[in-house]
């Protein structure tokens, strides 16, 4: 096939550039919940019947072809609490995490008229739930702990391809993870974790 300079000048100036490799996309909500007489943050626990279970995470999923990533969240939250759209007051997006596989936006919302210990989750996809106060995230902060990802190769990958073959140095890929030492004994790390703090480095900004 041949291409004349116009043709090719014009594909390349009309093309829309996205990632080589197109992560999966996700939304979550970071509920809060006015409980005992202060706000709270919600949180899940997985249930055995989905990925990763007996994990913390926040109400959230894929997002659907048909939807915006704030619908999302707030569907996500229905479904999985088992509340209605109505109680559901988004006010707002934060900082959201981008890496090669996934993008994962979060939205800040309020849950109005609502009882934590009434709450009735769908244990298909949620164990229970469980609060945190916010003043006790603004007084605590997580520790992070550095991971090393490292390239480990198939057999019959093509070394025979490559110009120093097997003595090829692939890189290794860092990651600062954050864990929560929480009082309850629950288990708060990753990213839900990383979304928690940040929300808590928003507030704290603002306050200074």
């Amino acid at each position: 096939m041949k291409f004349k300079e116009s043709v090719f000048r014009k594909i390349i100036r009309d093309y829309l550039p996205e990632p080589i490799r197109k992560p999966c996309q996700y939304s979550v909500l970071l509920p809060l919940v006015f409980h005992q007489d202060e706000w709270h943050v919600l949180y899940e626990v997985r249930s055995s019947n989905i990925s990763q279970p007996g994990d913390t995470s926040f109400p959230g999923g894929r997002i659907e072809s048909n939807e915006s990533s704030e619908e999302a969240a707030v569907r996500e939250c229905c479904e999985e609490l088992m509340i209605s759209k109505e109680k559901i007051e988004v006010i707002g997006q934060i900082d959201y995490i981008v890496n090669e596989r996934v993008i994962v936006y979060c939205f800040v919302g309020i849950i109005h008229d609502i009882e934590v210990n009434k709450i009735g989750p769908n244990d298909l996809e949620v164990d229970y739930v469980f609060t945190l106060p916010l003043n006790y995230l603004l007084a605590n902060e997580p520790t992070y702990y550095n991971a090393t990802t490292i390239t480990k190769t198939i057999e019959g990958f093509p070394y025979h391809l490559m110009a120093h073959g097997k003595n090829y140095n692939f890189r290794s890929t860092n990651r600062e993870i954050p864990f929560y030492d929480l009082p309850n004994g629950e288990f708060l790390w990753g990213y839900t974790a990383n979304m928690t703090h940040r929300f808590i480095e928003i507030l704290r900004g603002y306050s200074k």
